[in-house]
């Protein structure tokens, strides 16, 4: 085939070249690690003809025969049809060179995570493939525009990022860059949509949606954790047990790898001129420089290997229950808890007038909501601090924070009551904004201020959150359900005791508070 020709096929595409790529043309995958492999399953199995290229020799040759062991596995699962491998089989070819994959509708790239390598590889596919081909870089840490600029028809190229195991993971950020035709963006949205994928838009932004919203996720827990208020795995147990959370950073990093996950962050970081808000962790850097780059060494956070002993979060010892407590106030998203405690036969008696909610001990010591403050900042009050949670019903586990000044009673009787309704304790260090709650506060921000700034709709970001790192909540659907202005008051009180920026609230939370602040005053008129 001669370069930069069209070619159609019996497929029903629309005339503006925005449909999705039909399963009679081919798709081509530059790179074959496991990634690419995942690819091209992916698209092998939607009915393309698939070509495989790698630059090493014999290296998209050993890939076609891993994607069809990998279809051999299926077909022994029963989850695919035997005659549907074959067929399957015999669309996939190696190409000895990329003049192999001149009749790609669409080239997808995943090799090394080289700006030079992805602009010198998609400058010499131009010369090769039709002038309607679409060509997608799987990249997830440089910026799609970056990669086109050396493109005579930048229009065509976009971001195409699927998360590993490609095969599974259902979700997939199609990234505009700066000249990316938007007819180009749509064949590729519809294209992973016709594929079985959850295709959600983005602009060309560092970390796209998924890996730029979810960097507090990992910092927060690092800073608590550099601030000696708790141990890995207790915090890891904390967003778990109350967040809702799959599995805790800790953990998480471990199975991701320290260095991919401490690089990822600091690319983030570079790319937005060091933004205080992605500032990097000294813990986890000094983790990495150690070599405990967790399970894939054999020691990071955590210890790993067949007599391994797993540290155990901490978790306070039985204490006695209080017979009664008084309720003052508007608990907020946390007050379901006084008919949990009714429900445990605990007293629960209701006062009025508090602005803020509060839950009063026998002893008259309080329990609060944690709100950004620290127990230090109030020495004439008794007080214990309990954490957000995604669902105290459900929580199984319930974060508690005391300070120097409260009282060991008062503590003693903050664990009683959270243990009656069945929870497990933790007490950790006198912290403020706790771990869950100064978590989705920032999880919200930036969510908040990515749909503010045209990165992505709302409705995408929460979509990728609970795809893409399998969030229990979107952080916008979570930041309604808590309260944009609660956030927005937690992280101004956070941003009084760190005055970096890290924690200065986002205009867009900020406006979504008063927003809401004013639709409260309306339907109070």
């Amino acid at each position: 085939m001669t370069a930069n020709t069209t070619v159609r096929g019996s497929d029903a595409e629309s005339g503006d070249g925005s449909g999705p790529v039909g399963p009679g043309r081919a798709v081509a995958v530059v790179g074959t690690g496991t990634m690419g492999q995942g690819i091209a399953q992916v698209a092998l199995l939607a009915g393309h003809p698939v070509r495989l290229y790698d630059s090493v020799p014999g290296r998209a040759g050993e890939a076609v025969a891993a994607v069809a062991g990998r279809l051999d596995r299926l077909v022994a699962k029963g989850r695919l049809d035997a005659g549907e491998r074959d067929a399957a089989v015999a669309r996939l070819r190696a190409a000895d060179a990329l003049a192999g994959l001149a009749d790609a509708a669409l080239v997808v790239e995943a090799i090394v995570e080289r700006l030079e390598v992805k602009q010198g590889l998609f400058a010499e596919l131009e010369g090769i493939v039709g002038a309607d081909t679409v060509l997608a870089t799987n990249t997830s840490s440089l910026s799609v525009t970056a990669i086109a600029g050396a493109l005579r028809l930048p229009g065509r190229f976009v971001g195409m990022h699927f998360f590993n195991p490609a095969p599974l993971l259902p979700l997939v950020e199609i990234v505009s860059g700066a000249a990316t035709d938007p007819a180009a963006a749509t064949r590729a949205y519809e294209t992973a949509k016709r594929w079985g994928k959850t295709p959600v838009r983005c602009a060309d932004t560092p970390g796209f949606i998924v890996n730029r919203i979810a960097r507090p996720f990992y910092a927060e827990a690092l800073r608590v954790l550099e601030e000696g208020a708790a141990d890995p795995a207790t915090i890891d147990a904390a967003l778990r047990e109350s967040g809702g959370f799959r599995m805790g950073p800790f953990e998480l990093t471990d199975l991701i790898g320290q260095d991919v996950n401490e690089a990822v962050t600091r690319s983030v970081w570079e790319s937005f001129f060091q933004d205080p808000k992605f500032t990097p962790s000294l813990a986890q850097r000094r983790l990495v420089e150690s070599g405990r780059l967790g399970r894939k060494s054999g020691h990071g956070w955590f210890p790993y290997g067949d007599d391994a002993a797993r540290p155990e979060p901490h978790t306070a010892a039985p204490a006695k229950a209080p017979g009664t407590v008084t309720v003052q106030g508007d608990l907020g998203p946390a007050r379901v808890l006084a008919e949990l405690f009714e429900g445990a036969g605990i007293e629960v008696r209701r006062e009025g007038g508090a602005a803020d909610g509060r839950i009063v001990l026998p002893g008259g010591g309080r329990l609060a909501l944690a709100d950004g403050k620290a127990a230090f900042e109030h020495p004439g009050e008794d007080t214990v601090r309990f954490d957000l949670a995604l669902d105290y019903a459900a929580a199984g586990r319930i974060v508690l924070s005391a300070g120097a000044r409260t009282s060991p009673e008062t503590l003693e009787e903050a664990v009683g009551l959270f243990q009656a309704l069945g929870k497990k304790v933790s007490v950790i260090g006198d912290v403020p904004g706790m771990i869950v709650a100064r978590t989705v506060a920032l999880l919200a921000d930036l969510a908040a201020d990515a749909v503010d700034r045209g990165v992505a709709s709302a409705e995408d970001i929460d979509t990728a959150m609970r795809l893409g790192v399998n969030y229990p909540a979107g952080p916008l659907e979570w930041a309604a359900r808590v309260g944009h202005r609660r956030l927005a008051a937690l992280l101004g009180e956070l941003h009084g005791r760190y005055p970096t920026g890290r924690y200065a609230p986002s205009l867009a939370l900020a406006r979504r508070g008063f927003d809401e602040q004013a639709a409260e005053a309306e339907e109070n008129r």
